[in-house]
C-alpha cells in the first residue's frame, strides 16, 4: 500500500520553466519566502507576516509584489501546512493585480525533515532552516520527483503505521518504487542532481557525484558517449544507465530519448526506412 501511494505522488507532472515563488506559511515566526529560477537555483529570499497575529499585509503585499516583478515570477507554490488557509487567501487576492501569476498549494510533507537534514544543510549551508523549506516546497512545484527523493520515503506522509513496519523491507520496497519512477521518466544528465543520478539503475553514489564533477569542470555533456569519459564508469555501468539519462538538445539527437545507444543503427536504419 505504501508503494502504490507513493508512486503517483512521485509522478506528479512538473511545472518547467517558470520562475517560481516557495510560500511556507506560519502565524507568529511569520511566513518564509523563496524565489527560485526556471533550473531551481535560489535568487532571493525572505520573510512576510501577513497572518494573524501581525495582519502586517500591505506591507507584505509590497514585499511580495516587488519580488515577483524583480524576478518575473509567474508560479507561487504555498505550503499547505499551518496558516495555509489564509496565506492562500491573502495570495489569491494580491495576485488579482499581478496578470500572468497563477498560486497552488502543495504538499509539503516531509519539508521540514528535509530542511534539517544533512543534504539539507549541504546544499543551502547559508540558509536558515526555515528558509530551506521554502526552497523545497517552490521546487516540488516545478519538479516533484526530483525534489521529493532528497526525503526518506517514509517521510512523505504517504500513510500510516510506517513506524510499525520492519523498516528495513519498508525502505526496501519504497527505495524499489522511486527508482522505477526515476526510470519511467529518465534523467536529464545536465541538470540532474547527485541525488537524483544515485537513484538510476546502475549508478552509484560515488559514480553519480563523479559525473557532477565532471560536468562543473567540464561544461555540459554533449553526448551520451562522453560517459566513458566519467572515472569509475566503465561499459558495463554505461550498458544499464545510458537508456536511462537524456541530453536535451546535443550532438545525437537520440540522446534525447529512452532509446539505449545499442539500437541507435537499428533506429536509424528505421528512420531511414520511413524516409
Amino acid at each position: 500500500a505504501f508503494g502504490q501511494n507513493l508512486q503517483p505522488l512521485l509522478m506528479q507532472p512538473p511545472l518547467r520553466n517558470r520562475v517560481t515563488m516557495g510560500f511556507d506559511p506560519a502565524y507568529r515566526t511569520g511566513c518564509k519566502i523563496a524565489v527560485v529560477d526556471e533550473t531551481g537555483k535560489v535568487l532571493e529570499t525572505g520573510v512576510v507576516y501577513p497572518t494573524p497575529p501581525h495582519n502586517r499585509k500591505d506591507e507584505a503585499r509590497k514585499t511580495l509584489t516587488a519580488m515577483i516583478r524583480r524576478h518575473g515570477v509567474t508560479a507561487i507554490a504555498i505550503g499547505n501546512g499551518t496558516a495555509s488557509k489564509e496565506s492562500e487567501i491573502f495570495i489569491a487576492d494580491m495576485i488579482r493585480d499581478l496578470p500572468g501569476v497563477a498560486y497552488m498549494v502543495v504538499n509539503e510533507a516531509g519539508a521540514s525533515v528535509y530542511s534539517a537534514s544533512k543534504l539539507g544543510a549541504e546544499e543551502f549551508p547559508d540558509y536558515d532552516v526555515s528558509l530551506r523549506s521554502a526552497v523545497s516546497i517552490a521546487r516540488r512545484l516545478q519538479d516533484p520527483l526530483a525534489e521529493l527523493i532528497k526525503i526518506d520515503p517514509k517521510a512523505i506522509g504517504v500513510g500510516q503505521y510506517q513506524h510499525d513496519m520492519p523498516q528495513k523491507r519498508l525502505g526496501q520496497a519504497l527505495d524499489g518504487v522511486v527508482e522505477d519512477c526515476v526510470n519511467a521518466v529518465g534523467v536529464d544528465l545536465n541538470t540532474a542532481s547527485c541525488e537524483l543520478l544515485s537513484r538510476v539503475s546502475g549508478l552509484s553514489t560515488v559514480v553519480s557525484r563523479g559525473i557532477v564533477s565532471y560536468r562543473e569542470e567540464n561544461g555540459p555533456f554533449r553526448s551520451r558517449r562522453e560517459l566513458l569519459k566519467v572515472p569509475k564508469l566503465g561499459k558495463k555501468t554505461f550498458e544499464q544507465c545510458a537508456g536511462f539519462l537524456r541530453i536535451v538538445g546535443g550532438e545525437e539527437p537520440l540522446d534525447g530519448t529512452a532509446i539505449h545507444p545499442e539500437s541507435y543503427a537499428a533506429a536509424g536504419a528505421l528512420l531511414t526506412a520511413c524516409g
